[in-house]
C-alpha cells in the first residue's frame, strides 16, 4: 500500500509511527488505521469537498465564526481564498465538535490531533478488536434495535445540551462499538442556538433513526421524539437525564408553508444522498 503524502509528512514529525492499512474511501474524506506510540488509531484525510451542494452548504455553516472580516468576505464571493478557507473552516468543525462533545460524554471518537488537513482519532473497535462496522452493514433482533435506539436517542440529547445537533446523523455514520453505538462524521454539525435550521436538523436527524431501527422493530415507527425533544430544549427543560415518552402532540397554529417544502426538499435531497452512498 502506498502512503498518502499527507500521512507521510505526519510520520517525518513523529506524529505517526505507521500506517497500517485503509479503512475507507468516500467523497469526502479517506481514513486510515495507523500507529501511534504503540496505539492504532485512525486517521481521517480530509478531500475537498465538492459534491456538497451552495444550499446545503449555506444551511450548514449559517452563524459560523470565521477569524477575520476577510475571510467571511472572501468566503461570501466565493474566490479562490474563500473557498479554501470554507473547507478549512468545515474540516475544524468537526474537530471543534468532536473536542466539545467528547468533553461533554458523547459517544464519539476521542480527537488526538489534527494537521494539515489530516484528523488523528480513536479507533473505534468492536469486540474482536477490529474496526467496528457501521449500522447499515448490520442487522438487529427487535430488542437490540429498541436498546440501540434508546441508546442513541440519549446521545442526541446529550449533543444538544451541549448545544450541538448532527446535522447528518443516520445508520451511515453511526459504528456499533463493543459497548454500543458510536457517533462519527461531524463536519456538518451546527450551532444549536446559533442556527436557524438546527431544529430542522434535528427533527431529520431522530427520523433518520426511527426509520432505520423501526425497520427491525417497527412500533418505533410511531414515536415523536424528535418534537419532544426540540420542544423541551426550546424551553429550557432539556437535561441529559430528561425523561422522555416519544410521545408530542403539536399546539395548534398557522401551518408554515414554506417550512413544509422545505422539509420536502431536505427528504428528496437526504434520499439521494443515500443512494450515492450505498451506491
Amino acid at each position: 500500500m502506498k502512503t498518502p503524502p499527507r500521512l507521510q509528512a505526519l510520520m517525518a514529525e513523529g506524529l505517526i509511527d505507521d500506517v497500517l492499512r485503509q479503512l475507507k474511501s468516500g467523497k469526502e474524506a479517506e481514513v486510515y488505521v495507523v500507529r501511534c506510540a504503540g496505539e492504532a488509531r485512525a486517521a481521517k484525510i480530509y478531500k475537498e469537498a465538492t459534491h456538497r451542494s451552495f444550499r446545503q452548504a449555506v444551511d450548514y455553516t449559517e452563524n459560523r465564526k470565521v477569524k477575520n472580516s476577510r475571510q467571511a468576505r472572501a468566503m461570501a464571493k466565493g474566490t479562490r481564498y474563500g473557498r479554501e478557507q470554507r473547507e478549512a473552516a468545515w474540516q475544524s468543525a468537526e474537530v471543534d465538535a468532536l473536542y466539545r462533545l467528547a468533553g461533554a460524554g458523547v459517544r464519539v471518537p476521542r480527537p488526538y490531533n489534527f494537521l494539515d488537513g489530516v484528523l488523528i482519532m480513536e479507533l473505534v473497535t468492536d469486540e474482536h478488536g477490529q474496526a467496528a462496522p457501521r449500522l447499515n452493514d448490520l442487522s438487529f433482533t427487535a430488542d437490540e434495535a429498541r436498546a440501540h435506539h434508546a441508546a442513541l436517542i440519549r446521545e442526541v440529547v446529550r449533543m444538544l445540551c451541549a448545544g450541538v445537533v448532527h446535522g447528518d446523523l443516520s445508520e451511515f455514520n453511526i459504528l456499533l462499538a463493543a459497548d454500543g453505538p458510536v457517533v462519527i462524521d461531524l463536519p456538518q454539525a451546527v450551532d444549536a442556538a446559533g442556527n436557524n435550521h438546527a431544529a430542522r436538523m434535528l427533527m431529520r436527524d431522530v427520523n433518520n433513526l426511527r426509520g432505520f431501527f423501526g425497520r427491525f422493530a417497527p412500533e418505533l415507527l410511531a414515536t415523536q421524539y424528535g418534537p419532544e425533544i426540540w420542544d423541551l430544549y426550546a424551553g429550557g427543560r432539556l437535561g441529559p437525564g430528561t425523561p422522555l415518552t416519544g410521545r408530542y402532540e403539536r399546539q395548534p397554529g398557522t401551518v408554515d408553508l414554506g417550512a413544509v417544502m422545505r422539509e420536502i426538499e431536505d427528504a428528496r435531497l437526504e434520499q439521494e444522498a443515500m443512494r450515492l452512498r450505498m451506491g
